[in-house]
């Protein structure tokens, strides 16, 4: 069964999340939680990241899909204790919206490039640089970890519901 993805305003996603102990890495329970995280985001077709607070569980991991990050990439990439290393000084507002805030979309000032230092589900460290979209879910998953959601920042804020399936 597929986890179901929390929604606002639950009060895990408000929670400053922690981060998962080195002795977790490779254990079983970090791989369901991953599994359910990827799962997850795989029901999701709109679905381009997804943070661990969205599924329930208030660690500090969040999962990229392979659709985010180009043609050459076939996994969804784990990034587990993030932070944030750099930011671009440009910004743009971009359009936003949010898994667990459904349908509802705004406008939100994002760096254009920013660099992530995180740990992979094996516990192996590793620097990723991003820009454009990717950048964009760098600074939202961030936030997530830290119980700050895109409506919060957002301007213009409108709800958007799917067209009705026919």
């Amino acid at each position: 069964m597929t986890p179901t993805i929390v929604q606002d305003p639950s009060p895990v996603l408000r929670a400053t999340a922690s981060p998962v102990p080195t002795s977790d890495f490779g254990s079983a329970q970090l791989a369901s939680i991953l599994a359910d995280m990827k799962a997850a985001l795989a029901a999701e077709d709109d679905g381009v990241a997804i943070a661990a607070p969205q599924i329930g569980v208030s660690l500090q991991i969040f999962i990229v899909a392979a659709k985010a990050l180009g043609k050459r990439q076939k996994e969804d990439i784990v990034f587990i204790n993030p932070k944030i290393t750099r930011l671009g000084r440009k910004r743009e507002v971009l359009s936003e919206g949010c898994l667990s805030v459904r349908w509802k979309y705004g406008m939100v000032k994002r760096a254009l490039t920013a660099s992530v230092r995180a740990y992979n589900e094996k516990g192996n460290e590793f620097v990723m640089k991003g820009e454009g979209l990717l950048a964009q879910i760098f600074q939202h998953e961030t936030d997530h970890l830290r119980g700050i959601l895109f409506i919060d920042k957002a301007t213009d804020i409108e709800d958007l519901p799917p067209p009705k399936k026919k």
